[in-house]
């Protein structure tokens, strides 16, 4: 099995063609939140059968639509050699803890981003149906597509769960999404001002495409998922995310090897260190160099009132207009709060674009095993032989993630210490401790530990830690 080539972000295209496709890094997946979940599969035989594979016109249509691929790019997608580290299955897992790791060639591990995300449905899935079965039935009584409902019946197999009713209503999922996009237009006044970036929020490519046919039903033009746009006859969108400033370890650096490797306009992303110390004047140094070329800017973590306040200031006094990018979570509130701050500030309405996710995609699909639900993120840890980290700008290191190559370590029944620690690749297990990355296989999944939630505390190993230390006294 394979998955199409075009199934991923835009935006994977351009950081590799601005990046080194080739390079080997490390990319890791965990939750962010929602307590103690099961690993219903084997991740190895789901990386396996997901890896992309090319299909008539592939190149044409990404070259089209301003993702022209060189050689390197095509030779990274088309690499197999990967080194993957997971968790057993039927492992249980808490928030924070590395589950698995990819390391391979750059552009083919973050491809993988999207698709491995939505494996956070079926985990969600396995974890009801051991722990609350009433709940589970109602989770999963009404899916989007057929697609989703196998993905149910399979899960719960594996579990050993009996299955309850499931029900497909795939139009009904279609008009909500609909009706949500056509809520967002009619507050924006133009489908032009609204984009899509949800292929990570949902369960399974087929009810992506259910979604972008019900929001392209309400004018939308624009989506993240070049397989989607492809299918649907929309644009694919989408320049930088923070992996690509991660690996060139500066904003300047990574904004410069986007405008001077691609002759495209780009979106610079603010947060990956600070967006008002770095991000934003780093942007705009690089814009007032460009002006004319359409630049725009993308925030993400953070208040992002104040920090809008002080780009829409500063690009007035450059003497810029650079485009506004909004995401993260954006809903009717946010989006209803941004139009009257942008009239407040005096931003024209072409100048402010908006994107919407689990919003679009998710919200509407009837169910609560959502992506959000979990934090699910799938990270780069490593960058060649250097070790990187995204910080963000929300208080209470959020969004912070773990660097250079993790691995998780258990505590033993009847020893002291955390529940878990999280170790680099090759260090020796903690006394009281068994490695529980790379550890055999399970045949059933056995009972669901009980574990207090004060009792799950995550602490980095000695290594981990110095290897944080060391970034976080780089950043400053």
């Amino acid at each position: 099995m394979a998955a199409p080539l075009l199934l991923t972000d835009g935006y994977k295209f351009s950081m590799a063609e601005a990046g080194w496709p080739l390079r080997r890094e490390t990319f890791y997946y965990s939750h962010r939140k929602g307590g103690l979940q099961v690993l219903p599969f084997d991740v190895e035989a789901e990386v396996k059968k997901t890896l992309p594979e090319p299909t008539p016109g592939d190149w044409e249509f990404l070259s089209k639509n301003d993702y022209e691929l060189g050689s390197a790019v095509k030779a990274a997608l088309a690499d197999r050699s990967l080194k993957i580290s997971a968790l057993p299955k039927f492992a249980v897992f808490n928030d924070r803890e590395p589950v698995f790791s990819v390391t391979g060639p750059s552009a083919l591990v973050s491809w993988l981003e999207p698709l491995a995300l939505q494996w956070s449905y079926r985990i969600q899935v396995a974890t009801l149906a051991l722990r609350d079965p009433a709940g589970l039935a109602a989770a999963v009584a009404t899916v989007t597509c057929e697609a989703q409902k196998e993905l149910v019946l399979e899960t719960l197999d594996a579990v050993g769960v009996k299955a309850p009713t499931v029900n497909v209503d795939s139009d009904g999922y279609v008009a909500r999404v609909r009706a949500r996009v056509a809520e967002l237009v009619e507050i924006v006044k133009s489908p032009a001002r609204i984009f899509e970036v949800g292929l990570r929020a949902a369960s399974c490519p087929e009810q992506h495409l259910l979604a972008l046919e019900g929001a392209k039903q309400a004018g939308l033009l624009r989506t993240s998922s070049v397989h989607g746009a492809r299918q649907l006859g929309l644009t694919p969108v989408g320049t930088m995310g923070h992996e690509h400033i991660q690996r060139y370890g500066s904003d300047e650096a990574a904004f410069r090897a986007m405008v001077e490797r691609r002759f495209q306009r780009s979106s610079f992303l603010l947060d990956t260190f600070d967006t008002i110390t770095s991000g934003i004047p780093t942007a705009y140094k690089i814009i007032v160099e460009r002006k004319g070329q359409g630049d725009s800017i993308r925030y993400d973590s953070g208040d992002k009132v104040a920090q809008y306040r002080f780009a829409i200031a500063e690009a007035k006094r450059l003497g810029i207009r650079p485009v506004q990018i909004l995401e993260d979570s954006f809903d009717i509130p946010q989006t209803k709060a941004f139009e009257a701050l942008r009239e407040e500030v005096g931003w024209k309405p072409e100048e402010q674009v908006y994107g919407y996710g689990g919003f679009i995609v998710a919200q509407t699909a009837g169910t609560p095993l959502t992506r959000d639900r979990v934090a699910a993120v799938f990270k780069l840890s490593q960058t060649g032989a250097t070790a990187t980290m995204k910080f963000g700008n929300e208080g209470g290191g959020g969004k912070q993630s773990v660097p250079g190559r993790p691995v998780l370590f258990r505590r033993r029944a009847g020893a002291s210490g955390a529940f878990g620690v999280v170790g680099q690749e090759g260090e020796a297990t903690p006394e009281g401790y068994l490695p529980l990355t790379g550890a055999p296989a399970r045949t059933h999944v056995g009972a669901f530990p009980e574990v207090a939630e004060a009792d799950r505390v995550l602490v980095p190993s000695p290594q981990t830690r110095a290897l944080v230390d060391e970034l976080s006294r780089w950043r400053k």
